[in-house]
């Protein structure tokens, strides 16, 4: 008996009580950014941890994104990890001797395709070669700094993490919050930095659908009655969606079902468009990606689609139960619109028969019921850091003093509200199609300042922020790509090591060294004459 209680102490303390570790770089949010920031920095031979609240490591990429939009952009100018994680991607299919049909060593305008479990499969393998301890489903709750130091971060779980630089690689930006950096949410009104994309836009037609019921009250998917005057700002955001991995292929598919409390009425909008455009097909793109696999995504140009306009306003400063809502209300109301389109009969008949011989793919995503496990959260918090870029820095003043990579995506904002006109119709506002600033093809090059993810050094001294960093609306629906982030994390995790180094904050680290370093590791800094 006795030796039985000393088992059960024994037990009991190496179980309940761990020492709390500080590692030299602590990275919140295991998206495509978040994971070249800490393989980055675990390159320059610092231990980094990296904290994801999702069960899964990759972001959009490894969650449904099956390429990654640099075909607008100059791929000569995307080198480093992000190269190296495609040059991978292409050694994995080598290996399994499927051929691609684009080879990353030519930098033309093909889509750079793979399968979402293939990029999951290339991350978490340049995290084990990097010594990265990645841990999953750790949500951040809050934050303690000293000295507007950050110190450690604690868990909801109650789990701590102290490290000496941070860096949060999250969509949402939720660490910035917690240490109390300044962030915007919504967007600037044209006047505020003289931005011609500012504030709302009227890029899509009207449309004459009738969007209210016999009560003269909106439809569902209407978000409101008020056309809000152009050019001004709001707290409006572009929508969320889904990157759906879907298959036509009848080994590997998996049928659309009904969600739960289903109501086809949620989607009578559909109906009354399909009515007054019987020619229209499926109301999402679809891009081919390897496997004999389709990623759908939410259409731009589309006047209904996958994304869930205007239900995702509040999601940015959400509490974790709120974000969870709209999460589950984003996911059910994809899969009802995949099922309605396949089974209503108000739905063209070409377009079921379409959705009928589609379905999810069945060897993608199988422990998360075959549907993507990651929202594509396009926008939410932006910081207010050491430099603001507005439109001009996308546009105009291409050149910076303290570059760390290369941006050259359109300006590409998807639909922000969608809204009941007076003439009882519809008007989706808030788009700005790529091509009002694409030229053959691609974006315009232009420099992404060191100070552009530093936050002000009376705020925060040792928090680096790549994803969502200091812009406006106008220049982040440019720099929220993928290819983008990847380049600032890795420029992120980089200057983190050099900070540590140095001794200083990551305000005061020698430029001309994080420079060096960064040419070193193949990152593209200056633009071509």
């Amino acid at each position: 008996m006795k030796y039985t209680y000393i088992a059960i102490l024994i037990l009991f303390l190496f179980t309940s009580w761990k020492p709390k570790k500080e590692y030299d770089v602590l990275v919140y949010g295991a998206t495509p950014a978040g994971i070249t920031a800490a393989v980055a920095a675990a390159r320059e031979g610092k231990s980094v941890v990296m904290i994801e609240p999702l069960p899964i490591a990759g972001g959009m990429m490894s969650g449904g994104l099956g390429f990654s939009d640099s075909n607008q952009m100059f791929r000569e100018t995307l080198g480093g990890l992000f190269e190296e994680f495609h040059k991978r991607v292409e050694a994995v299919y080598a290996k399994k001797g499927l051929q691609l049909n684009y080879r990353v060593d030519e930098k033309d305008t093909k889509f750079w395709t793979y399968e979402p479990h293939v990029a999951e499969l290339v991350f978490h393998t340049m995290l084990k070669e990097a010594g990265v301890q990645v841990v999953l489903n750790e949500t951040l709750k809050s934050a303690k700094l000293k000295d507007k130091a950050i110190q450690s971060l604690k868990m909801r779980s109650g789990k701590e993490f102290s490290g000496k630089i941070f860096i949060d690689a999250s969509y949402e930006g939720d660490l910035m919050a917690a240490a109390g950096v300044s962030y915007k949410v919504g967007r600037e009104g044209r006047d505020e930095f003289g931005e011609s994309f500012a504030g709302a836009v009227y890029q899509k037609k009207a449309m004459g659908v009738i969007s209210s019921d016999q009560d003269k009250k909106p439809l569902p998917l209407i978000t409101g009655t008020t056309v809000t005057p152009e050019g001004q700002g709001d707290h409006r955001i572009m929508t969320y969606s889904f990157r759906l991995c879907l298959s036509e292929d009848p080994t590997n598919r998996v049928a659309f079902k009904a969600p739960a409390g289903y109501n086809a009425d949620r989607y009578e909008l559909f109906r009354r468009f399909y009515k007054l455009s019987p020619k229209s097909g499926i109301p999402f793109d679809l891009y081919p990606i390897p496997g004999n696999k389709l990623d759908g995504n939410n259409g731009i140009g589309a006047q209904l689609s996958t994304g869930l306009v205007g239900e995702n306003w509040d999601y940015p400063d959400a509490n974790p139960k709120r974000r969870q809502e709209i999460w589950n209300n984003h996911r059910n109301y994809t899969e009802g619109l995949l099922y309605f389109l396949m089974t209503d009969p108000a739905v063209p008949e070409a377009v079921r028969e379409r959705m009928k011989n589609l379905g999810y793919a069945k060897d993608e995503f199988a422990k998360y019921g075959y549907f993507p496990p990651v929202l594509y959260v396009r926008e939410a918090r932006r910081m207010v850091g050491d430099y603001f870029l507005t439109q001009k820095d996308i546009l105009e003043t291409k050149e910076k003093p303290d570059p760390i990579g290369i941006g050259s995506f359109p300006i590409d904002s998807h639909d922000c509200q969608r809204i009941l006109t007076p003439g009882g119709g519809f008007i989706n506002e808030g788009t700005i199609f790529p091509a009002k600033t694409r030229i053959e093809g691609r974006g315009i090059a232009y420099q992404i300042p060191y100070r552009s993810i530093t936050p002000k050094a009376t705020e925060c001294t040792n928090l680096l922020v790549p994803v969502c960093l200091s812009s406006s609306h106008v220049a982040f629906s440019s720099l929220r790509v993928e290819p983008a982030w990847m380049v600032m994390g890795e420029s992120a995790g980089i200057a983190a090591a050099l900070a540590i180094e140095e001794k200083v904050s990551v305000q005061k680290i020698s430029l001309p060294k994080l420079t060096e370093r960064l040419k070193a590791k193949r990152q593209v800094l200056t633009l071509a004459k």
